[in-house]
């Protein structure tokens, strides 16, 4: 993989608009596309129309949070039911990692996010996905 073009499509779930345009930003610079929903009832929805290559979803959001989002996704048994699911939160206690692990999310990124953290995390991800 050169440089920092992962070249991944990812579901960016995050109610927050400034939350979305930070990690957004984040996510140009490491060469990701992204789609953006705000809650995990459009984060289903949007799973029916497209295929990612990950999801980045909030714990914390409107009218279905990550976790409820998450264990959704899982039960589904389609072609998403196996997606990896990064957790983007602000809580940082390992027993709120252990939440989103619990929920069944792969993988755990505190807020606020650095450059360095979603590169190294998407790094590992795309290699797995990709099978490298």
């Amino acid at each position: 993989m050169s440089g920092t073009e992962l070249n991944l499509y990812i579901l960016l779930a995050e109610d927050n608009p400034v939350n979305q345009m930070v990690t957004g930003k984040l996510l140009e610079k490491l060469g990701c596309h992204y789609a953006v929903v705000g809650n995990g009832v459009e984060c289903l929805e949007s799973l029916k129309n497209d295929q990612y290559d990950l999801i980045l979803m909030d714990c914390l959001m409107p009218e279905m949070d990550g976790y409820e989002t998450t264990r959704k996704i899982r039960a589904s048994g389609g072609h998403c039911a196996d997606i990896p699911i990064i957790a983007l939160t602000a809580k940082a206690m390992a027993a709120d990692e252990q939440a989103c692990l619990d929920a069944g999310m792969n993988d755990y990124i505190d807020k606020p996010v650095s450059l360095e953290r979603m590169k190294n995390i998407l790094s590992e991800w795309a290699e797995k996905i990709r099978g490298s």
